[in-house]
């Protein structure tokens, strides 16, 4: 399969999957749930700053503190997506663009927050003592039996975003892009040496 014929190919799924529907369906469900949840994003903020350092400390509770788990859920959220996609949007839709963002932001803080409650509720503790949990959690355990199979739909697609989606192509196509525009202009081969290098890389700090 040629890069060309794999870009048509997400062109087509991304112009299923993502468009104005999507987009509405979004910010319709974080409306619904700060009318239902009384603006709690807001409301709840100076108590969830409070408690974010309360158990540094003690840490009889969790695998880890509230700030370790911040910082794990930071690591996971900003990326491309904060970086390339704010810039992207500015170019593609004007100021107007970061208007729609911070309202997109503020509701969705809230979804995120059913979210994260969801995961706690109904997350379990392995065999090993590390206690796990997620959408694949709490799809099975709280929609019941019947729904596994959304969770491991769920799952597969999670995959193939993480492997063809945000999680590799476009982080290595922006470090390459950089490298190469910046300080290796001059160098033939550059960028694919990059792009061949930096998952294998990647793949021994993991398993390391």
């Amino acid at each position: 399969m040629t890069l060309k014929t794999m870009n048509n190919f997400l062109n087509q799924i991304d112009s299923l999957v993502w468009g104005i529907p999507l987009i509405v369906l979004i910010l319709a469900v974080g409306i619904f749930l700060t009318i239902r949840l009384k603006g709690l994003q807001v409301k709840r903020l100076p108590l969830a700053i409070r408690n974010l350092f309360a158990n540094e400390k003690k840490g009889e509770s969790g695998e880890m503190s509230s700030f370790a788990a911040l910082c794990t859920a930071l690591s996971a959220t900003i990326g491309t997506g904060n970086i390339v996609g704010v810039a992207t949007a500015l170019v593609a839709g004007g100021p107007g663009a970061l208007f729609w963002m911070v309202v997109a932001a503020i509701v969705g803080t809230v979804t995120k927050y059913a979210e994260c409650l969801l995961a706690i509720k109904y997350r379990v503790v392995a065999d090993d003592g590390h206690i796990v949990g997620g959408p694949f959690y709490y799809i099975e355990r709280g929609m019941g039996k019947s729904w596994k199979w959304l969770g491991k739909l769920f799952a597969f697609f999670g995959v193939g975003a993480g492997l063809m989606g945000i999680g590799t192509f476009t982080q290595i196509n922006g470090i390459t892009s950089a490298v190469n525009n910046f300080l290796i202009r001059r160098i033939n081969g550059a960028r694919s040496c990059l792009a061949e290098s930096i998952p294998g890389v990647l793949s021994l700090l993991v398993f390391y």
